[in-house]
């Protein structure tokens, strides 16, 4: 049979397009290629990483310092190799892993062509082509239904709603939408980016790197440092060059030195490590993450918005009891057993029945009526064992639906369940369709939405966590609520009918959503408003997903977090992919971010103590022209064994405390004034051990590398306070080494440390005794300026 339909030519639904017919669609471009998911090219990814602002200022130093005859003194430089390898490396692997996931998970379609049904990739389709549509199958491109038996839509990757929808010849089906029941075979009308789910999500098309607030306080120090490191080159090397008469060669080795300690290089290698690290542990618990800061930025969420369907829910439905009606039937169990097991095309409900009632039916089937979404019922008569009638109960008892059934219906779907009625009838059934007979209704069978076996815990954590969680789904607000309910989630009772919202660009839109936990009926497009009104309102908001529906909210969200059973569309735009679907990992995921926040917070003041110290030691340098008391292969031991190592060890360690604001503040007070303190101790000893004709400038610098270097270890034991056996290690093996490259010979000549007169060490004791109280004494005073500022700010 022909059919012909507005959308498009008459076609045969039993010959299709043929060889010639899919050739000049071929050559018109009216081929499926849908656009990929928004992710980075491999060349994006490298030059993201590489081409950075402190990788070319390090880069720049390293290249002069060469140029002047010194490369051991450019070794600093391996800094730029080490931040590029671990943030490609890791993009990389991330896309990797994504790109196998879209290969795998991709669908495949089922095309007729010159009367033959040949399997074809999603992109092999062209417009007009007929394709089969089958249970289970996956519809890939937007059509219109030619023929049809029985068949059902499930669109609630697109729309969100969980019932599945009846079709019929005629009827409009969209890509993205997956086949639950019966079969037919539908005509594309839409291929490649006009698609629906192709056009939902060219809305996220742009790729954009997730907000995270460390990333932006390190790079704002760079900055700044930036901005210092121009006139202090100048003076610097003024001083230097003129003033003091030294060889251009000696001088770019000064200057250099005096910058290279400004940039806190170490701290960004050792954030982007941290996050690496994490990364590579949450991998364990099947978590792949697609940036670096995405787990920081988790970690100060406050906000999680949650889809209810494969976050919540399973997706699947339980039989949650079988209630007797009047004096009920022995034969109940074994007649839904029976309904289950012998059932040729099952749908969610039978999946249900089939779970929950063992197998297999002894029963013969003599007669049947397949469910229809119209009718909602179905039926089967069986030898010996009479006629039976499964469906909705206004459906199937019509006038008798009244008085306590009805009751305990409404009851019990007013708790979010499903009610379905067994009735029997003495009308025998045939095969194919029939009208309702007079029926007997013999038990009601309850359904439920399965809850996952570890949300209840996960919504506990997050709620003593102090993050609120908001349920944003497209089905009924009340069976969510009551899932929702099941589930643990505190204030479920606040439900919403999302259709019945103001306009989302309001401030009564805004407060709805602040004051409300539970949202049913929600659009694609409201999903967005939401998270958008709740960044407004100050939040930090997480959204987690699996559909098309999906996508628009997900990537505006701070953090999107996607179900990797979900559409390849919700994928590519999230910082998370949950590879098994398992709502339990984002714990983990927020233990980690904290380690990383908290223990960055821990160590980064000592990194930007060497910064204030460089700044400090060049502005002296500069004013005046003195020669700089360091060399850059000093400032390599001094970063090594007083910052970049121990602080590697300290990053590492659990901490799953809470995030606190304030961080760029909280480590800026602990490192200035240890940075004055080694400054001052630093250049005063370098200045005072040269009042002697005895000590040279090469061994008041190792004098000033001695102090820099016992000052600097004096504020690594105390940033390490409470010490633990770890820490305690850490920090005394850390003094064993640089004492080390002091009494050998070799590391005496590689770092430049001469032996001098007895009487420097001692004057350099007396000034690292002194700098002790000092340290104690600006750490004190930076505690007591952040207690006034904390009484001070509002609650």
């Amino acid at each position: 049979m022909t059919e012909t339909t507005a959308a498009g030519p008459a076609i045969d639904p039993t010959v299709g397009l043929t060889a010639a017919e899919v050739a000049e669609r071929v050559a018109k471009g009216l081929t499926n290629d849908v656009p990929k998911a928004p992710t980075r090219t491999v060349g994006q990814i490298i030059r993201g990483n590489v081409i950075t602002p402190i990788n070319l200022v390090m880069a720049i130093l390293a290249g002069l310092v060469i140029a002047a005859g010194s490369p051991k003194n450019a070794l600093f430089g391996l800094v730029i190799i080490y931040n590029s390898v671990i943030g490609v490396y890791q993009e990389l692997r991330s896309k990797s892993t994504l790109d196998k996931l879209s290969v795998v998970s991709a669908p495949r379609a089922h095309a007729v062509r010159d009367g033959q049904v040949v399997e074809l990739k999603v992109h092999e389709l062209v417009q007009d082509d007929v394709v089969e549509l089958r249970a289970g199958a996956q519809v890939v491109a937007d059509g219109v239904v030619l023929v049809h038996d029985n068949l059902e839509i499930d669109e609630s990757l697109l729309t969100g709603e969980a019932d599945p929808v009846v079709k019929q010849t005629g009827d409009d089906v969209l890509s993205g939408s997956a086949v639950v029941a019966g079969t037919g075979r539908m005509m594309i009308t839409k291929v490649g980016a006009a698609n629906y789910a192709a056009q939902l999500a060219e809305e996220a098309r742009r790729f954009t790197l997730v907000n995270s607030p460390l990333r932006n306080d390190v790079n704002r120090i760079v900055k700044w440092v930036g901005y210092l490191m121009i006139p202090i080159g100048l003076l610097l090397a003024s001083s230097q060059f003129w003033r003091r008469d030294a060889s251009w060669q000696e001088a770019i080795i000064s200057t250099v030195a005096g910058l290279v300690g400004m940039v806190p290089e170490g701290l960004v290698l050792l954030t982007s490590v941290a996050f690496f690290v994490g990364v590579q542990r949450l991998g364990k618990h099947r978590c792949l993450v697609q940036e670096l800061p995405a787990i920081e930025v988790l970690a100060r969420v406050d906000v999680l918005c949650a889809d209810k369907t494969g976050t919540i829910t399973e997706g699947a439905l339980q039989v949650a009891e079988v209630q007797p009606v009047g004096e009920g039937n022995p034969e109940v169990n074994a007649a839904l057993t029976a309904l289950a097991h012998l059932d040729p095309d099952p749908n969610a409900t039978s999946q249900a029945l089939k779970a929950h009632f063992a197998g297999p039916s002894d029963w013969q089937v003599t007669g049947r009526v397949p469910f229809s979404s119209a009718r909602k019922w179905s039926a089967m008569s069986f030898q010996e064992h009479g006629n039976w009638v499964f469906g909705a109960p206004e459906n199937v008892l019509t006038a008798q639906y009244e008085g306590a059934i009805r009751e305990q219906v409404e009851t019990q779907a007013a708790l979010g369940r499903r009610v379905l009625v067994l009735a029997s009838t003495p009308a025998v059934f045939t095969d194919g369709e029939a009208e309702l007979p007079a029926v007997q209704p013999v038990a009601l069978v309850l359904l439920e939405d399965i809850v996952r076996a570890d949300a209840p815990d996960t919504l506990r954590y997050f709620a003593e966590q102090n993050v609120t969680v908001k349920v944003i789904s497209g089905d009924n607000n009340v069976t969510v609520g009551a899932v929702a309910h099941r589930a643990g989630l505190e204030g479920w009772q606040s439900n919403v009918n999302a259709t019945t919202l103001p306009a989302d660009d309001t401030p009564e839109f805004a407060q709805a959503v602040a004051d409300n936990t539970v949202f049913g009926r929600v659009t694609p497009h409201q999903k967005r408003a939401m998270v958008r009104a709740l960044q407004a309102q100050g939040h930090t908001v997480a959204m987690t997903g699996d559909g098309v529906n999906d996508v628009l909210a997900l990537k505006d969200a701070d953090c999107g977090i996607a179900m990797a059973s979900g559409s390849e569309a919700t994928r590519g735009v999230a910082q998370l992919v949950l590879l098994d679907s398992n709502f339990s990992a984002l714990p983990n995921v927020v233990a980690e971010g904290r380690r990383v926040i908290n223990n960055i917070e821990r160590v980064a003041s000592l990194f930007l103590a060497k910064t204030v110290y460089s700044i400090a030691l060049s502005l002296l340098t500069g004013v005046v022209a003195l020669a700089y008391p360091l060399q850059p292969i000093h400032l390599t031991i001094l970063s090594w064994l007083t910052i970049g190592t121990p602080a590697f060890f300290l990053a590492l360690e659990p901490n799953d405390q809470r995030v606190q604001e304030g961080f760029l503040r909280r480590v800026l007070g602990r490192a200035i004034p240890a940075g004055l303190v080694i400054a001052a101790a630093t250049m005063g000893v370098f200045a005072i051990v040269q009042v002697s004709d005895d000590v040279s400038v090469e061994e008041a610098k190792g004098i000033a590398v001695l102090v820099a270097g016992s000052v600097a270890l004096m504020n690594l034991y105390r940033t390490a306070q409470p010490l633990n056996h770890l820490r305690r290690i850490v920090v005394f093996t850390m003094i064993a080494l640089f004492a080390a490259a002091f009494l050998t010979p070799w590391t005496r000549e590689v770092f430049e440390l001469p032996i001098t007169e007895w009487w420097a060490y001692a004057i350099g004791a007396v000034f690292i005794v002194a700098s002790w109280p000092l340290l104690l004494l600006g750490s004190a005073v930076a505690e007591r300026v952040h207690e006034r500022r904390a009484l001070a700010s509002p609650a």
